[in-house]
């Protein structure tokens, strides 16, 4: 049923643009919307919102927010402040007209332009309701500049390798729905220096930290010891947790990490679970170098030509050079 969900809605978008020379925004210089005007239900609006346990403190950014229905909601029913764009300028009037009868123009506002263009660093939510192409094409966007820990929900579509921390598939009249849930994750990618206390005193290592998102992977070394792998490594906001198994006495005990990051310094709490050293202890570590992708490891993307005419977007894993010229892989390419 999704995959024919998804084939009706692209059916749409092929009939829409077919006529796009029709639509007020080529008067105003403005390019046509990226996906057709597709209302979520209202029934779909409260469960996105409840997903992303929005409150007073909030504010809700709609990319693409159509007549404006889930902002005003947030607003009415949550008491968050919200922001919805929209490149349709008949959108953002309907909107606007809505938030009025509701009674929240003190609380909404309507910002008419590109979602791609769109300041969004203020926003806590942001909700979707887009197209698979169109949100790999926004990831990067969302996780430049949203802070640790906003939460994102999309609506039917996901985001491709970036894997969601929550699914909640929901019943309809004539379709299911389903919505995706992420945290955005900080940026840990890199090299970092730190110290931890132990029983014996305090303790120097080095990190090397690889991010793919929420993912962890790495390794710990302590002085004067081997590197140990880091294993169930996972960022949720501005926190991280990991395992590790290190020689902190007389042979290799299970460790278990926990962090708080600003920006490249972590302080947390490590834990020794077993041995003569078990017990609870502080630990810090500061940055001091970063991986190739300055994003943290969270998805760069890139648009080239494919040869059938069109472009594809994907992620650069790898980058490598010689001579000043720079050699890419495109992996999971996704034409559009």
């Amino acid at each position: 049923m999704k995959k024919s969900r998804s084939w009706v809605r692209w059916a749409v978008l092929t009939w829409f643009f077919a006529l796009v020379g029709l639509c007020p925004w080529e008067t105003v210089g403005q390019r046509a919307p990226d996906v057709p005007y597709v209302p979520t239900p209202y029934e779909v609006v409260e469960e996105m919102l409840k997903m992303a346990k929005v409150g007073p403190e909030d504010v809700v950014y709609d990319l693409g927010c159509g007549d404006g229905r889930i902002v005003i909601t947030a607003a009415q029913k949550y008491g968050a402040r919200g922001v919805g764009v929209d490149i349709d300028p008949r959108r953002i009037q309907e909107s606007r007209a809505n938030a009025e009868k509701a009674g929240v123009t003190d609380r909404v506002r309507f910002i008419e332009g590109d979602l791609f263009e769109v300041d969004i660093r203020e926003a806590t939510v942001v909700t979707l309701y887009l197209l698979p192409d169109v949100n790999l094409r926004l990831r990067p966007k969302l996780l430049r500049e949203l802070r640790p820990g906003t939460r994102i929900v999309s609506h039917d579509y996901d985001m491709g390798e970036w894997e969601p921390d929550d699914v909640v598939k929901l019943p309809g009249p004539t379709y299911p729905h389903t919505l995706y849930y992420w945290v955005v994750p900080a940026s840990v990618e890199g090299t970092w220096r730190g110290s931890m206390k132990t029983a014996s005193g305090e303790r120097a290592f080095t990190a090397a930290f690889r991010q793919q998102f929420q993912k962890l992977q790495g390794s710990i070394r302590l002085a004067g010891s081997p590197p140990a792998e880091v294993s169930e490594g996972r960022v949720t906001g501005d926190r991280l947790r990991f395992r590790t198994r290190l020689n902190v006495g007389e042979a290799a005990v299970p460790v278990e990490w926990e962090g708080q990051v600003v920006g490249d310094t972590i302080g947390g709490r490590v834990r020794v679970l077993e041995g003569p050293t078990a017990g609870e202890q502080e630990w810090t570590a500061r940055r001091v170098g970063r991986g190739l992708d300055r994003g943290g490891g969270r998805g760069l993307y890139i648009r080239v030509p494919t040869p059938v005419g069109g472009s594809a977007v994907g992620p650069m894993p790898r980058l490598t050079s010689g001579r000043g010229v720079v050699i890419f892989k495109l992996a999971f390419p996704h034409v559009l």
